[in-house]
């Protein structure tokens, strides 16, 4: 089965997050399965203002019952572990089991939000602090004592109580398709997001590559395709999308343009 998603950025009319809770409970409404927020510091003019999603994401699920939701994409080597593994269980509790982490590189050509705060710019070294953070993660969520010193993180035997309703929190990682790294940093998670797809046949040629490079390829696993607002996305899911999320630009976006495909309802 496929499921349809609300994804979009917290900018600007969207960054209060009141409006935002607004909207997921209009989105619950409606029938849509999911709501995912963009995570990012700052964005390129015109955009001016940028909503926290973990803040919102909390709010949001106090005032739901039933979507997924989570943040599609967190850039994880912009923030701290041992933070966001705090974080992100507690979402997951407070929204009785509903949390997705979805990670990646992040970018710093959208909005500078690595240089102008004096993060890591270079992407070797930010890919090798996101699976580092990710195995952290992961072991945080057991419950269990963590033991981990690595290259950029350190945490001496600490246990991360409460875990997550869950147990284990769903992780959706992104990257651009064709990328081997990406491909297999995918295969060792819950999901793929491929961003910036040319088209269903991409998808398609994403879906097998990352198949082929996974352990268990007929365990569940979710592949999450990002297509615009009240189109057919029967292509998509015969290419192998078990999620379509709205795909909107970031300059422009209008509150009302986002009432009106919440309220259109899912993709069908």
């Amino acid at each position: 089965m496929t499921r349809s998603a609300v994804w979009v950025p917290l900018f600007d009319d969207l960054a209060d997050p009141r409006v935002a809770v607004e909207l997921a409970v209009a989105a619950e409404e409606a029938g849509w399965d999911g709501f995912f927020v963009w995570d990012h510091l700052r964005w390129r003019e015109p955009v001016l203002a940028a909503g926290d999603p973990w803040i919102t994401l909390a709010a949001i699920a106090t005032a739901t019952e039933r979507i997924r939701l989570g943040t599609l994409v967190t850039a994880v080597a912009r923030r701290r572990p041992a933070k966001l593994a705090r974080e992100t269980a507690a979402l997951d509790i407070i929204s009785g089991g509903r949390a997705v982490l979805g990670a990646g590189l992040g970018s710093d050509r959208f909005g500078g939000e690595f240089s102008l705060f004096g993060e890591e710019v270079d992407d070797r070294a930010r890919a090798a602090m996101l699976d580092e953070s990710l195995d952290i993660l992961r072991r945080a969520w057991t419950g269990e004592p963590v033991h981990h010193r690595g290259a950029h993180y350190v945490v001496d035997g600490v246990r991360f109580l409460p875990r997550p309703t869950q147990g284990s929190i769903p992780i959706w990682m992104a990257g651009f398709p064709g990328k081997a790294r990406p491909r297999e940093r995918a295969a060792r998670h819950d999901g793929f997001f491929p961003v910036n797809l040319a088209g269903p046949d991409q998808l398609a040629e994403e879906v097998a590559a990352v198949s082929g490079l996974r352990d268990d390829a007929a365990a569940p696993y979710d592949v999450i395709a990002a297509i615009e607002p009240g189109l057919d996305p029967s292509a998509y899911v015969d290419a192998g999308a078990t999620w379509c999320v709205t795909d909107v630009e970031a300059e422009g976006l209008t509150l009302d343009r986002v009432r009106g495909f919440i309220a259109d309802g899912p993709f069908n």
